[in-house]
């Protein structure tokens, strides 16, 4: 088998991966969607590519893995590696956790950082009423995570939150000391949403990047009495492509809150200091981001060595994000918490892709499908329809 092409359409906000064969094997990857730029990125990786064997997943990996780099470019090479894994499976006609050593558990638990309900404001009042409804929802998650501090609007919302001016638009980098009055709010926000969610089910934070090292401290120290989750990304974090695992050590020995990090790091190498060090209590990989599916398992079993725990971020992954996610979850070793439910939008997207169960989350759990490869698949008829002008071959 020999790789013919590589093609990358814009499927409602999500780059679609295509990978395609002279054995009319098909393999699919996805793009998260607030990457839509990222299509000629995909499309820089054809030539190294064409003629490979797509079921040697790591030689055609060695060829594009060091060309990636920290969110969001590791992205592209993301996307690639599931499509790869998805057509080796339906060459091989098993599914891709058994070509990962098989499954460790049957169900998966996701958590629930993505499927939102509006917010009447940002006082403590709101954050719990708004976890109420959450704690309400019919996929019945165990752990919900919410934004607060610099992963929130609170910057802007509550006066006096932090030392230096507020930022606006997409890639801003609201960074600084935090006030009392700010401090006090993030606390009084976590205690709110922890009395509506009570002991059932686990309440996590993302908190930033913005955080300095001694907030971090007072922060994470204040909620020692609610046995969070985990505190993520108080320090760096969504799109900062540097890792300082010495600032995060300093945070973790302080407190006996979890501390959580690594949506944004690309790559296994990337992941050492913070395992060795033990400088995080959780890592968060992101398949579409660390450099696939193969690579995250890897770090998970590195990071289960050192007592590490981990749960994946993958909000915006899209429904063959989820796919990996549940595929590669199942085979991880017992560190393993639960991965950030990715939602699809549009919803139109649940339309036009087959093999997803219904309901997907029952009782926080996704149970691991055995159809080969990825396990979904596009129902072309339909996806067709949602093509852009200049993508209209994309399945030809």
């Amino acid at each position: 088998m020999r790789i013919t092409d590589l093609k990358c359409a814009v499927i409602g906000q999500n780059p679609i991966v295509r990978i395609v064969t002279d054995e009319g094997i098909s393999g699919y990857g996805q793009v998260e969607g607030s990457k839509a730029y990222l299509k000629p990125h995909v499309l820089f990786y054809q030539p190294y590519l064409l003629g490979e064997d797509p079921t040697n997943v790591e030689r055609v990996m060695l060829k594009i893995r060091r060309l990636g780099s920290f969110k969001p470019w590791g992205s592209a090479v993301s996307a690639i590696e599931m499509a790869l894994w998805d057509i080796a499976g339906k060459a091989a006609g098993l599914p891709i956790y058994r070509l990962l050593g098989g499954k460790v558990r049957d169900r998966v638990r996701v958590y629930n950082g993505g499927i939102r309900f509006p917010m009447t404001g940002h006082s403590p009042q709101a954050y719990a009423e708004n976890m109420a409804r959450m704690k309400e929802a019919k996929e019945g998650f165990t752990i919900i995570k919410q934004g607060v501090g610099f992963h929130s609007q609170m910057p802007h919302s509550v006066p006096n939150f932090f030392l230096n001016e507020p930022q606006s638009g997409r890639s801003t980098n609201n960074r600084g000391m935090v006030t009392e009055q700010g401090l006090k709010h993030v606390i009084a926000c976590a205690e709110a949403m922890k009395a509506a969610l009570g002991d059932s089910v686990g309440l996590a934070l993302d908190c930033g990047p913005g955080w300095m090292v001694p907030d971090a401290i007072r922060l994470a120290r204040a909620l020692e009495p609610l046995n969070l989750m985990w505190l993520e990304d108080l320090l760096t974090g969504d799109y900062v492509p540097y890792v300082s695992p010495e600032l995060y050590r300093e945070v973790t020995q302080k407190t006996s809150t979890p501390i959580h990090t690594g949506e944004q790091i690309y790559l296994r190498q990337n992941f050492q200091a913070l395992i060795e060090q033990h400088a995080v209590s959780i890592i968060g990989p992101d398949p579409c981001d660390i450099g696939g599916i193969a690579e995250l398992k890897w770090v998970a079993e590195y990071a289960d060595l050192h007592g590490i725990l981990m749960a994946p971020h993958g909000v915006l992954d899209g429904v063959f994000g989820l796919a990996a996610l549940v595929q590669v979850s199942a085979t991880l070793p017992m560190n393993y918490i639960a991965f950030e439910y990715p939602v699809a939008r549009p919803d139109w997207w649940y339309d036009i892709v087959d093999g997803l169960p219904d309901p997907i989350v029952q009782d926080g759990f996704i149970t691991a499908w055995d159809r080969p490869g990825l396990g979904v698949t596009f129902n072309q008829a339909a996806a067709k329809r949602h093509l852009l002008e200049e993508d209209r071959a994309f399945f030809d």
